[in-house]
Order: structure tokens, then C-alpha cells, then sequence
């Protein structure tokens, strides 16, 4: 189920609250452009600038606009175990089709701490769970290990990996079992993990450029390497700006110029400075995203 290209998709705001019907939009233009999946309340749609029950509210939207014509992966993760569990119990019972948990941030658990929070979480709901590592936002790495422990517990099926380790995903896929899914969480790193066995990305990438990254990731997958090599090296410009500033402010202001959404964060976000901007709106006209 969760293989191909999972758009990590942004949560539009206007005048300080979501914008659903500019949502509505993202969403329909993903499913027009062959993305294999959605993950809502993401890293990449700050859902530490949500609160709960908009939080819950979003992901149930989700399904309900998704309607079952792709997966829809909820975040749920926290650096409280308890909190993590009410979003993901929230989740099963708004019809997500499984949920993506990062590790605990800022407590920085030590590896036994990581075991017990994904054992409880998993054994919270009947859903699939994938663990998401991206040291550079938790200050923690999960050790492949301790993936490999939680793999054997039946629900909890992939990691998407951000470490920006080859070795690490190396690891994973040698230590757990056949069928546990690794899903790129780089998207300049997801054709060098595909080659290595991950199965696809939870990418930032496809919020602007949807059917590239899919086309991509479906090649790689049918091991059209060559097809796939082209297109990382023809979207790879896209890959780079969009971390010019931290994510997600360089994808909004990208969704921004394209006339997708109103480009605006929450604090402590702030939007691009100008000399962003402009090179964000560079490479979008090389790209031939906008004119």
C-alpha cells in the first residue's frame, strides 16, 4: 500500500486559519497527477502550529475529500507518548489509512525509550504505523537496531528515513524483515535509496511538481533506471530550493507563486526573505513550473 510517491502536502493558511477550500484544491491536484498517497500534518504541514482539534479536524477532511482514491497517511507523532496515541487513535477512527510517527523530539529517549513509545502507539490501533527518523529536526537518530526490533511488531510496517545516511537505510533493509517498507524522507536521496531497496518517498518535492517525482519513482520501481535517472537530474534543481530556508517555507512560497494557495505561515514561521524568494522563483521558471 504505501510504495511510490507520498506527498508530504502543506496546510494552506489565510488570515491565520486553514484554508479547506484551497486544500481542497492541493489535494485534487495530487490525486490528477498520479501521486500514490497523502500525508497529512506532516513535518512539512506544521503540525506543531496546530492545535489538536484542528489537528484531527484536517486529517478527517482528508479522508473525507480523498474519498479512498489514494492512501491517506496521518502525522501523529509527539514528543509525548500520550498525545501521540490520542492523534493516532483520532486518526484509525477518521478512516487513515495509517499513520507516520516521528521520533520523540527533544527529549531525546534513549533507544529502549524509542522501543516502548512505538510499542505503545502500535498497540493503540489496528492501522499501519511507519517510523519517521529526521535527526535534524529531533536531535535523535533512531539506530537501526531498534527499528529492527520494532519491525517484528506486526503493524508497524516502514520507516521513512531523513537521517541522510545510505548506511543507515543499508542497515534497515538488511536487519528487518523482507516485507518492512523504507521510504525515502530526502527527496535529492530518494533515487540513491530506491537503489538500495526503499520503495519510494514521503516527498516535498510533489507538492509542486506531482507527476515528475511519481514518474520518478514508478520507473525506479520498474527498473527503468536510465528514465529514472533523468528525471532526478531534471527536477533536482526543485529538490534543492525547496530547503533553501527551512521547510515548509520555501514549498509555500513555491505554491504561492504558482497561484496554488495564499502564501502565508504560522508563527514561528516567517515568510522567505527576498533574496529566497527570488531564487525559489528562478528555478521554478527553468523548471517550466510557472512562466
Amino acid at each position: 500500500m504505501f510504495r511510490g510517491s507520498i506527498v508530504a502536502i502543506v496546510t494552506p493558511i489565510k488570515d491565520g486559519n486553514i484554508d479547506y477550500k484551497a486544500f481542497e484544491k492541493l489535494i485534487e491536484f495530487q490525486i490528477k497527477n498520479k501521486t500514490s498517497g497523502i500525508v497529512v500534518c506532516g513535518c512539512t504541514g506544521e503540525p506543531a502550529t496546530l492545535t489538536m482539534d484542528e489537528h484531527k479536524d484536517l486529517v478527517k477532511y482528508t479522508v473525507d475529500v480523498v474519498n479512498k482514491r489514494c492512501p491517506v497517511i496521518a502525522g501523529t507523532g509527539s514528543n509525548n507518548t500520550r498525545e501521540a496515541i490520542e492523534l493516532t487513535e483520532a486518526a484509525e477512527k477518521a478512516g487513515a489509512d495509517g499513520v507516520l510517527v516521528i521520533t520523540p523530539y527533544y527529549n531525546k529517549p534513549m533507544p529502549q525509550g524509542l522501543y516502548q513509545h512505538y510499542k505503545k502507539i502500535a498497540e493503540s490501533v489496528s492501522i499501519p504505523v511507519i517510523i519517521y527518523n529526521v535527526p535534524s529536526r529531533t536531535g535523535i537518530s533512531i539506530l537501526p537496531e531498534t527499528v529492527c526490533e520494532l519491525s517484528q511488531i506486526k503493524n508497524i510496517v516502514g520507516i521513512k528515513e531523513a537521517s541522510g545516511s545510505l548506511d543507515q537505510v543499508s542497515k534497515i533493509i538488511s536487519l528487518c524483515r523482507k516485507d518492512f517498507i523504507v521510504l525515502s524522507g530526502d527527496d535529492s536521496l530518494t533515487l540513491p535509496i530506491m537503489a538500495v531497496g526503499g520503495k519510494g518517498v514521503i516527498s516535498v518535492a510533489a507538492n509542486i511538481v506531482p507527476l515528475q517525482v511519481a514518474e520518478m519513482v514508478e520507473s525506479a520501481l520498474n527498473g527503468d533506471w536510465t528514465k529514472a535517472q533523468h528525471l532526478h537530474i531534471e527536477i533536482f534543481p526543485i529538490f534543492k530550493v525547496l530547503f533553501i530556508e527551512t521547510n515548509p517555507i520555501p514549498v509555500k512560497a513555491a505554491l504561492g507563486l504558482m497561484g496554488l494557495i495564499t502564501p502565508e505561515w504560522r508563527l514561528p514561521l516567517t515568510p522567505p526573505s527576498n533574496a529566497s524568494l527570488e531564487k525559489i522563483r528562478e528555478v521554478l521558471i527553468k523548471s517550466k513550473v510557472i512562466k
